[in-house]
This record gives structure tokens, C-alpha cells and sequence, in this order.
């Protein structure tokens, strides 16, 4: 039997372990950082898919913004611009596949 020695215990390793998630606990909350990340990614990638992709970045413009405002962000302003500019994306390729008459657009012809 060997005897090991232990550290004792200060106030700083008792917030530590507390606030620690156990496997069983719920995860933590969601912070107004990750909300206000998500409403600023989606105006950029509404803006992004002006230009490109906008098939594919437009919906995700839509949801990002969507969840951001559902959380309650701090930019709401930057999330209604960002789900306006997926809404846009979305106008866009409708209104340039229908000039063309093809599933797909492109600036050249």
C-alpha cells in the first residue's frame, strides 16, 4: 500500500469542480457571444450569397439570423439584415433561373 500526498483543496479548485458539467447534467446555456456570432454570420453570408452560392447560402443566412433572434441577440439589427439578405439571395436565383430558363444562372451567359 503506497500512500500518495494529496493537494490540499483551495477556494479557487472548489469553483472549479462546481461549475465543471457532469456527464448526466444538462448542457450550459448558450451565451449572448454565440448569438450575437450567429447574427453577424448570417449578414455575411447573405451578402456572400448575392454573389455566389446562393442556393446554399441564402437558406443559411435564413436559419442563422432566424436562431439568433429566437435567442434574443444583441445585434438584432445585423440578424434582420441578414435574413433579409437570405430572403434576397433566394429572389435573385428565382429571378435570374427564370431569365434563363435553366435550373442554374451565371454572370456570363
Amino acid at each position: 500500500m503506497a500512500l500518495t500526498a494529496t493537494k490540499p483543496k483551495t477556494a479557487s479548485d472548489a469553483t472549479s469542480t462546481s461549475t465543471s458539467a457532469s456527464p448526466g447534467s444538462a448542457p450550459a446555456p448558450t451565451g449572448r457571444r454565440d448569438t450575437d456570432g450567429m447574427a453577424v454570420a448570417s449578414f455575411v453570408l447573405g451578402l456572400l450569397g448575392l454573389l455566389v452560392l446562393n442556393l446554399f447560402l441564402g437558406p443559411i443566412a435564413i436559419v442563422l439570423a432566424s436562431i439568433a433572434l429566437w435567442r434574443g441577440t444583441g445585434r438584432k439589427g445585423r440578424a434582420m439584415l441578414g435574413l433579409g439578405l437570405g430572403v434576397a439571395d433566394l429572389v435573385v436565383l428565382a429571378v435570374l433561373m427564370s431569365m434563363d430558363n435553366t435550373v442554374s444562372w451565371g454572370l456570363a451567359g
